[in-house]
């Protein structure tokens, strides 16, 4: 374990909440601890450890990246996170209008799609 593993763990729960980590580690096994390791360490512990960018501001990019990319199972993981970010509804939906001028309008049009599914599901509405 790295000095980067605490503050790793600690980021983790505080951005993804404490049931999403005690799953995924419930869910651990000797195949995938070691990659588990290395992103608590590096993404975790490093990158979203680092308060040269607020987390508001960090989970903007990373729904940003992760959309225009179409890592959707990924997206829709830091879309429900930004109940603890601090990232907004019109946050979410500036970036998402940002995804579609720089990454293509398909990949918004589904990020949007998922983003209003998450944003209704925490209003308690029906999708």
């Amino acid at each position: 374990m790295t000095d980067r593993r605490p503050a790793g763990d600690a980021t983790r729960r505080r951005t993804l909440g404490e049931p999403h980590v005690a799953q995924s580690q419930a869910a651990r096994t000797d195949f995938d601890g070691p990659f588990l390791d290395l992103i608590t360490e590096s993404a975790w512990g490093t990158v979203w450890a680092s308060e040269a960018i607020p987390p508001r501001e960090r989970s903007m990019v990373t729904i940003a990246l992760l959309a225009g990319l179409g890592n959707w199972e990924e997206l829709a993981l830091h879309l429900r996170a930004t109940v603890n970010t601090g990232a907004t509804e019109t946050d979410i939906r500036e970036v998402l209008m940002h995804v579609a001028i720089y990454a293509g309008v398909p990949r918004a049009n589904h990020a949007f799609k998922i983003a209003r599914d998450i944003l209704q599901e925490r209003e308690g509405k029906d999708a």
